[in-house]
């Protein structure tokens, strides 16, 4: 594919340089639909990124947009606050009735602010209101966002580093294989916990991800996930399952941590439970621990009406049975028999393939090789990112309704890229 030069100056001279995904696609996008995004050229490319997993259902959702489109067009309330809407009042009961009862989860539904980050930041500072605790632990290569309470519980060095004072009250243990199995799970988390000279002190909460997607994509396994949750019971500790990137189908079932059968005491969902890319985020929580004040943790943007709609109109045409997940599992075995492909066909570059439902990801042994790789893929025509803390992992997000062919077309170009930048 041939690229022409765009008119970047715009966005080099007058936005900041904190700007990050534009640098690895230098191009500037004007439409997209399905898995497919369009420059201002007219150049056509097969998007695995998914707005970062925001875009579960793909760009432009003929059946969420029509929804959409429909309230506007009828003067529905766009700006809310908390007040009571018809549109919230359509979510929460099709929530319910599509995600909860069906799992058994009697959670009550908190609505912190519209990012990832704010759903994290009510469920720590909610964990250490019930618990009367300061402490959390987090994992290894954990991310959680880019707020002071989830930076301190986030493992990358660098985006700590950003914070610019100290992130404190938080403690990492190891995630799941993190020291190749050659400790027993959580002996270290227990023997600190026991010890009343470890130094440690009690946690409000555990947080963790089932699959961490920032950090690397790195899976835990079910035991490992079920002995956690174990353990918070025995120790009297809140679990919290941050299932913002990972949640609403990703890896197969609505909630990451299904597969496990564990139940969490509070749950963060966001990038994808609008279902349009528009801003929304949830924080879960059995209802005894709703201890809260009336306004003590708000947000002006935590109304967000129209994505209360398309919401709710994913959940109608995704949720009402068990099609989605089935798709998703047969997708995501597409998906590793071609990356196990590529393994083979590269050995000693390719250090391991790892992913579950529709995340996966390449780590390469070389670590500067991944970003050549993405590099390659977008002059190729496909857009995929890295991960890691040394972004040594090539990263596949793409929606979840990506059809076969799309996924076959979009493998061929990632193979086509290790290939060249071998």
């Amino acid at each position: 594919m041939t690229i022409t030069q765009p008119d970047l100056s715009i966005f080099q001279t007058l936005e900041s340089e904190v700007r990050s995904y534009c640098r690895g696609w230098p191009t500037v996008f004007d439409r997209a639909q399905g898995s497919r995004m369009y420059d201002e050229d007219g150049h056509t490319y097969l998007d695995f990124f998914a707005g970062a997993g925001s875009l579960n259902y793909g760009h432009n959702n003929p059946i969420l947009k029509r929804a959409l489109i429909d309230y506007l067009e009828r003067d529905g309330v766009t700006h809310g606050l908390d007040m009571s809407t018809t549109a919230k009042r359509a979510f929460l009961e099709t929530f319910q009735e599509t995600v909860l009862r069906p799992r058994e989860l009697d959670h009550k539904v908190m609505f912190p602010g519209p990012t990832g980050t704010n759903a994290v930041e009510a469920a720590l500072k909610l964990a250490r209101k019930v618990k009367g605790r300061e402490s959390i632990v987090s994992f290894t290569n954990a991310f959680h966002g880019m707020s002071l309470g989830a930076l301190a519980v986030t493992g990358n060095a660098f985006k700590r580093a950003g914070a610019g004072i100290p992130l404190v009250h938080g403690t990492p243990m190891p995630f799941d294989n993190y020291l190749d199995g050659q400790v027993e799970d959580f002996l270290w988390f227990e023997r600190l916990l026991q010890d009343s000279g470890s130094g440690l002190n009690r946690p409000a909460a555990v947080i963790v991800e089932t699959v961490q997607g920032e950090g690397g994509i790195n899976v835990a396994r079910p035991e490992w996930l079920r002995a956690l949750a174990e353990l918070c019971k025995r120790q009297d500790m809140l679990l919290i399952v941050d299932d913002i990137q990972m949640g609403c189908g990703r890896t197969g079932a609505f909630f990451s941590f299904e597969e496990a059968g564990i139940t969490p005491d509070i749950i963060t969902v966001s990038k994808s439970i609008s279902g349009y890319g528009l801003p929304m985020a949830l924080t879960l929580f059995r209802p005894e621990l709703d201890v809260w004040e009336p306004g003590e943790h708000n947000g002006t943007f935590r109304g967000n009406n129209p994505a209360f709609v398309t919401a709710a109109a994913a959940l109608n045409a995704y949720w009402t049975d068990g099609q989605t997940e089935k798709q998703t599992l047969a997708r995501g075995e597409q998906v590793e028999a071609a990356l196990r492909a590529i393994a083979a066909e590269h050995p000693t570059e390719v250090a391991d393939v790892r992913g579950r439902g529709l995340v996966w990801g390449v780590e390469l042994n070389d670590h500067t090789r991944a970003s050549a790789i993405a590099s390659r893929a977008f002059e190729l025509g496909l857009l995929i990112e890295t991960s890691g803390p040394e972004s040594e992992v090539v990263k596949l997000l793409p929606a979840l309704t990506v059809s076969p062919e799309e996924l076959d077309e979009g493998l061929s170009i990632l193979a086509r890229a290790v290939r060249e930048t071998a």
